[in-house]
């Protein structure tokens, strides 16, 4: 993968949620249901999309062999856990709550819908942690010299920020942090593990008697 496609991959899910979230109804009223209700239908298409960012970690600094394979599966089965279950809160409590807040109003059945929920995506959140710490770990290891400092800083973000998300989800202000961080921190660590060293050619063709041998060539 091609480092601008991955950076791409890694950081754009998380603003664009980061931006929707900064609309999101404090509270779920008739008066914020239809919001609500679309908000959630946007998230259904954004949401998956969050597992890009550790997976294009460790795709883009897994070793070669059989470990990388093993590494990037994991974090691919991961993404999917997560995905799955946390699209199962965007359908009860985001647009199932929403639609019928819009057709009943307030009732008891909104905090039944919020509960199962909670229960479902539980799965799903802790899978998306699981899938970052990987990434963080596999991009520390991998990153050359200096840059695993950098690596160290991105691996700090991203891993906050998927702790975070374990109860933010994206309500202004600390969902929206959340997100700005998991953006932040993958591209930090993608970025980091995608650095390679200077090769021993590369130095020897600037030495002194590689320059003397190339002026004696006609």
């Amino acid at each position: 993968m091609r480092v601008p496609l991955a950076i791409a991959a890694t950081a754009l899910p998380a603003l664009a949620l980061a931006v929707l979230g900064s609309s999101h109804p404090a509270m779920l009223t008739p008066e914020s249901a239809p919001w609500w209700r679309d908000l959630h239908l946007i998230g259904i298409v954004l949401f998956p999309l969050l597992a890009l960012g550790p997976w294009a970690v460790v795709r883009a600094s897994r070793p070669a062999g059989p470990v990388g394979w093993v590494l990037e599966g994991l974090t691919v089965v991961l993404g999917f856990v997560y995905a799955g279950f946390y699209t199962a809160l965007d359908v009860l409590a985001g647009v199932g709550g929403g639609h019928e807040t819009m057709r009943l109003g307030p009732g008891p059945w909104v905090a039944s819908l919020f509960e199962i929920a909670d229960v479902v995506t539980a799965p799903g959140v802790y899978a998306y942690l699981a899938a970052t710490v990987l990434a963080a770990v596999v991009a520390l290891v991998r990153a050359p010299g200096a840059w695993r400092l950098l690596a160290a800083v991105g691996a700090l973000f991203a891993v906050v920020g998927a702790w975070s998300f374990l109860t933010s989800h994206i309500y202004y202000p600390y969902g929206v942090a959340t997100m700005v961080m998991l953006a932040l921190g993958h591209t930090l660590l993608l970025v980091a593990a995608t650095r390679r060293p200077a090769t021993r050619g590369h130095r020897r063709a600037s030495s002194p008697a590689t320059a003397e041998q190339a002026a004696a060539t006609p």
